[in-house]
């Protein structure tokens, strides 16, 4: 699935990255940041008090356990598809009761939304690396195979699925392609007023890039069977769709 990242441009994708990230924070809570809550709630500053220690405990085995159920159900998702997995799978691979899953996800819904943000977030991390130094289109694109190769076959289904998936799931899935496109933009603009790269709208760059990717993605077992689509073609893929861009590799400039 390719988007239009915007009618005559590019979406800016700078605040979809914070609302992305923000997204994901639940799901990505650490010990550390539990224990801290209990510290602040107690009122200590310092050594937490044996009052509080069995709450300590019981929230970070609740985090573990959530943790747990998101990672089984990525890679369950990724290898039977979305809409094959069931709750009842997550629960055995995981080796908890089929009850705990719907004490950390009421719905289904609610456990599919969890995984896309999950996944989302670390997309979005590889992109939130880019900040503050002058990134290139390569930069960008790298930092984008990079992410989806975390966890390709759920990247994978996502795209795939993505007419079939529960509204917030999709639109994370589109908040991760206006994230993409967002640093694109500003990567590509600047090379554009440089003469690096041929000057076309920002959104058919994006869209290009895009659907030579999720073809590759969809088609796996075509280009890469039993193999990782990331790992054996996409240093392939990025130098292919960058000669296809630049303007210096017209003119012989390198």
């Amino acid at each position: 699935m390719t988007i239009a990242a915007g009618g005559h441009g590019a979406m800016n994708g700078s605040s979809v990255v914070g609302s992305v990230a923000a997204a994901v924070v639940d799901s990505t809570y650490t010990y550390e940041v539990c224990r801290k809550s209990v510290y602040s709630l107690s009122g200590c500053s310092g050594e937490m008090k044996e009052l509080d220690r069995p709450v300590s405990v019981r929230n970070d085995r609740k985090q573990r356990t959530r943790l747990l159920l998101i990672d089984t159900a990525i890679d369950l998702m990724g290898e039977r598809g979305i809409a094959a997995t069931r709750t009842v799978d997550v629960a055995e691979r995981s080796g908890v009761a089929h009850g705990t899953v719907f004490v950390h996800f009421p719905t289904r819904e609610d456990l599919v939304d969890a995984v896309a943000e999950s996944h989302a977030g670390q997309i979005a991390g590889r992109l939130q690396e880019l900040a503050g130094r002058a990134a290139t289109v390569h930069d960008v694109l790298a930092a984008h195979l990079e992410g989806i190769g975390e966890h390709e076959p759920f990247y994978a289904r996502l795209v795939m699925e993505g007419p079939l998936l529960p509204p917030h799931a999709r639109a994370t899935l589109l908040g991760i392609q206006s994230a993409i496109s967002g640093h694109l933009a500003r990567a590509a603009e600047e090379e554009m007023d440089e003469w690096h790269i041929r000057r076309m709208p920002v959104h058919l760059l994006f869209n290009t890039w895009l659907g030579l990717v999720h073809h590759y993605l969809v088609n796996r077992e075509l280009f890469a069977p039993g193999d990782s689509v990331v790992d054996r073609c996409g240093p392939v893929l990025l130098d292919h769709y960058l000669a296809l861009v630049r303007l210096d590799a017209e003119r012989g400039d390198t």
